[in-house]
């Protein structure tokens, strides 16, 4: 006759899927799906006595039967002999930003990544590896993507919390605050290099430096130093008088200082 342990061994072999307790209660007509955990530790620990190659793990919410990792090198080569569809450097970066950031947009994922990555989702969608969660409320309300159940059975996670925990914390900018920073910057004047190229052509143009010396002598001797200053080195603003002046009641003369 065959045994509960016979028939959980069958069902952790044939399924793609992790296999959750209230399914083995189920399928085995058990009382409880606690009963189900206490098979599976009770077939758990006798391959551990066997010295069994196979092991259960828990994982995605369920259990998994899985080869122990002393034979690794061995699957390895038989990966090799194989053509298999991998996961890029991309995708894996893509994956990686959003398995610990999720929920987020794609304009999100595209400034933390610095490219396009419209195409790497499109894959890790057809690979049932993340889902859309939903939509943001923000401008265009694009897409939120999130990790599946796949995703925890491909990388062998029993939740979110498995994952390695990482230095420091994932910054993701928002993309339309970027946005209007970079636009900002291009359109402020710089004003610095301005200035210098004014000076430089004042400094080239004898008409400039004789029209700044000539309001500087009508100013005052002290005035006049600076414009001689400026003549020898290019600056201009430094034949401007800096104390305030009003215009007289003419308009044309100025008038005395207070």
């Amino acid at each position: 006759m065959t045994e509960p342990h016979d028939v959980l061994e069958a069902l952790l072999f044939a399924s793609d899927a992790p296999v959750e307790a209230a399914l083995i209660q189920e399928v085995l007509e058990l009382p409880s799906a606690d009963a189900a955990r206490a098979l599976v530790q009770d077939l758990r620990t006798r391959f551990e006595k066997q010295d069994r190659v196979l092991q259960i793990i828990e994982a995605g919410g369920g259990f998994r039967l899985v080869t122990r990792p002393e034979v690794a090198p061995w699957l390895v080569k038989l990966a090799r002999s194989k053509t298999k569809s991998r996961l890029s450097r991309p995708a894996l970066e893509t994956l990686a930003i959003i398995a610990y950031r999720q929920p987020v947009s794609r304009p999100e994922v595209d400034a933390a990544r610095g490219v396009n990555s419209e195409g790497v989702l499109d894959n890790l969608l057809e690979r049932r590896l993340v889902r859309i969660a939903g939509r943001k409320d923000s401008a265009g309300r694009p897409f939120l993507y999130e990790t599946t159940r796949e995703f925890l059975v491909a990388f062998g996670l029993r939740d979110l919390g498995d994952l390695p925990k990482v230095d420091g914390e994932l910054i993701l900018v928002d993309p339309a605050a970027a946005a209007e920073t970079a636009v900002g910057e291009a359109d402020a004047p710089d004003t610095a290099h301005a200035d210098a190229i004014d000076a430089a052509r004042a400094a080239a143009d004898p008409v400039i430096v004789e029209a700044a010396a000539s309001e500087a002598a009508a100013i005052g001797p002290a005035s006049a130093e600076r414009a001689e200053r400026a003549a020898e080195t290019g600056d201009v603003t430094a034949a401007t008088d800096s104390h305030q002046q009003d215009p007289g009641p003419e308009g044309t003369e100025l008038a005395p200082r207070g």
